[in-house]
């Protein structure tokens, strides 16, 4: 599995992330682990771009 680094959207820290990429789109949560509040991870993988993976961190609120 590689990492990704992703901004918290509740207290702005920067976090790495397990990423699988063989899996070419993935939603879950997992828990911020500096103020341990949940956010929604969105996983994107491009087999077009050389597997490159895009994520995208959401609070729970939007």
């Amino acid at each position: 599995m590689d990492t990704a680094t992703v901004q918290c959207p509740y207290c702005g820290e920067p976090l790495d992330v397990f990423i699988d990429r063989s899996v070419p789109r993935q939603e879950y949560i997992e828990d911020c682990q500096v103020c341990c509040r949940p956010m929604t991870l969105v996983v994107s993988v491009d087999p077009d771009d050389d597997g490159a993976a895009y994520v995208d961190a959401r609070s729970e609120e939007e």
